[in-house]
């Protein structure tokens, strides 16, 4: 079960860091999850850096040892960003969606990110490491984030951010049960329905163009299929298309 072995730490470079290196030590119990007080590191897609205060917000990284081959691997990013919706919707309303691929949205703002980095043995699926930040008490944010979104401002309370970690724990427990090949097309249709900007005309960028299109699917192995105003159909990969806001 994830999060039954549950940990709290007080300082580490990043709890996804932290993970690998118990992975390098020796075997861990699927399911162990650990939450850090404070990140000096905190990492995010893309490479990019995950900053947040001490004790503020959920700052959670759980090893899994997924039953799919590596062509399934976009079920996981799947399950794990249908738990983190799931979870942050109890709190938010239904205007919390997943922007493709794993981000948590609410309204046009972001509240949550997920990272999954894999431990592979040749061509053996051996470990994923699943990080997960989520805005939880922040009551601001530095000018420079473009559109980022705390559960404090949203409901207007402070929240107790480990107790809502291992809530989290069961909310992402509960999908990753789902986690079965033959249940890919249900899997897929219900993160469809929850998918940010799902076919409704917005703004792209993609190689230096931008362009107003609008996403009609998402394919198996995560690809998007975007239709431009043209009707000229794009297929893009993870990192290979930037959702552009407008105000």
């Amino acid at each position: 079960m994830i999060g039954e072995y549950f940990n709290v730490l007080d300082s580490v470079d990043s709890t996804n860091n932290y993970a690998m290196a118990r992975l390098n030590e020796g075997p861990v119990a699927e399911g162990t999850a650990w939450f850090a007080m404070e990140q000096t590191a905190g990492k995010g897609q893309r490479g990019k850096a995950w900053h947040s205060p001490p004790g503020e917000n959920i700052m959670l990284t759980t090893v899994l040892q997924p039953a799919l081959q590596l062509p399934q691997q976009f079920m996981l990013s799947m399950a794990v960003a249908l738990g983190a919706c799931d979870f942050f919707a109890h709190y938010a309303g239904d205007e919390t969606s997943i922007k493709w691929s794993n981000d948590i949205y609410w309204r046009d703002r972001k509240a949550a990110g997920i990272l999954i980095e894999n431990i592979l043995r040749g061509s053996i699926w051996q470990y994923a490491i699943v990080g997960i930040g989520i805005n939880i008490n922040a009551p601001r944010f530095p000018e420079e984030l473009a559109n980022p979104v705390s559960l404090r401002q949203i409901t207007g309370r402070e929240w107790d951010s480990i107790e809502l970690a291992k809530e989290l724990c069961a909310f992402l427990d509960k999908r990753y049960r789902q986690l079965q090949p033959e249940r890919m097309n249900e899997m897929l249709e219900e993160y469809k329905s929850r998918l940010f900007r799902f076919n409704e005309p917005a703004f792209y960028r993609k190689d230096g163009e931008l362009f107003q299109a609008t996403i009609r699917d998402v394919l198996p192995d995560g690809r998007l299929k975007i239709e431009k105003e043209d009707n000229e159909i794009l297929e893009p990969g993870f990192g290979e298309i930037e959702f552009v806001f407008t105000k």
